[in-house]
């Protein structure tokens, strides 16, 4: 179902001093897929790497990208680090809608409608002072940003009594 990928930038900005720590690991048996998955891949997700995992595995692969970006920096460092139309031009959403996830899935929807508006400019930033600047220059992703903080708790405590209930298609 995932057929296309975005481009990947090249390079990114470092993220500076003050910027959101990393968040804590993923729970186990999250853990252990992802790096599992990791391994499947190469390290490098692609087109063509992305044909070696499941619907499934690429959600819950595509969810840990969501959580590290957006606890770190919130959507504009997601869709800034090239994953935009990864996570939104794909069924992400849909697919965690089927796994019970209504609210999760309602605000990457949200954040969607945001990606669609700026993604551009946000992938045009070249500079630190442009990349800090979007933040400023788009408050919309605030609301998205605090809801996913907020949540994320709840988000990967669902996302691991989803696998662990359905760990056979993991």
């Amino acid at each position: 179902m995932y057929q296309t990928l975005s481009q990947f930038m090249d390079s990114h900005l470092p993220m500076p001093d003050d910027a959101l720590s990393v968040p804590p690991p993923l729970p186990n048996p999250l853990s252990a897929l992802i790096a599992q998955y990791e391994d499947i891949i190469g390290g490098v997700l692609t087109a063509d790497t992305m044909q070696r995992l499941t619907v499934n595995q690429l959600t819950l692969y595509a969810y840990n990208i969501v959580r590290r970006e957006v606890m770190q920096g919130g959507f504009i460092q997601l869709i800034y680090n090239g994953y935009g139309g990864f996570i939104f031009h794909n069924p992400f959403s849909k697919v965690v809608r089927s796994w019970g996830m209504d609210e999760l899935a309602s605000l990457i929807n949200k954040a969607k409608k945001w990606e669609q508006r700026y993604g551009r400019q946000i992938l045009r930033a070249d500079s630190d002072d442009e990349f800090m600047a979007l933040y400023e220059l788009m408050p919309q992703f605030d609301d998205c940003d605090d809801v996913f903080v907020e949540q994320e708790d709840t988000f990967t405590a669902q996302l691991a009594d989803y696998v662990t209930q359905h760990l056979d298609a993991f």
